[in-house]
C-alpha cells in the first residue's frame, strides 16, 4: 500500500481516535455476535462517543481498531442483510 494514502487514514481526529490505533486504548464497552464460536474468533465492534463504530479482532483485543462512521457501518449492514456477502463463507 502506498505509504502517503496510509497515512491519510491515520490521521488522529478532534476525538483522539484514529484508525490503527490500539483497540485497548478506546474506552469502550466491546460487542461480539451471539454467533461467534467458543476459541474467540470473531470480530468485536464498539459505538465510540462521536457516533463512529470500532472494529476489532477479538483474537487480537490489544491489536488495531479500525473505526468507520455511521453510514460505512449502515451500508456493510443492509449489504450482509440482502447476502451480498454470502459467498465469502461459502
Amino acid at each position: 500500500m502506498d505509504h502517503d494514502v496510509y497515512d491519510l487514514y491515520d490521521v488522529q481526529g478532534a476525538s483522539g481516535v484514529y484508525n490503527g490505533m490500539a483497540a485497548a486504548e478506546l474506552p469502550v464497552a466491546w460487542q461480539k455476535s451471539r454467533h461467534s464460536n467458543s476459541q474467540g474468533s470473531c470480530v468485536e465492534f464498539a459505538r465510540l462517543p462521536g457516533g463512529e463504530v470500532a472494529v476489532r479482532n477479538s483474537r487480537f483485543p490489544d491489536g488495531p481498531a479500525l473505526v468507520y462512521t455511521r453510514a460505512e457501518i449502515e451500508a456493510m449492514l443492509l449489504g450482509v442483510k440482502d447476502g451480498e456477502f454470502d459467498h465469502l463463507v461459502g
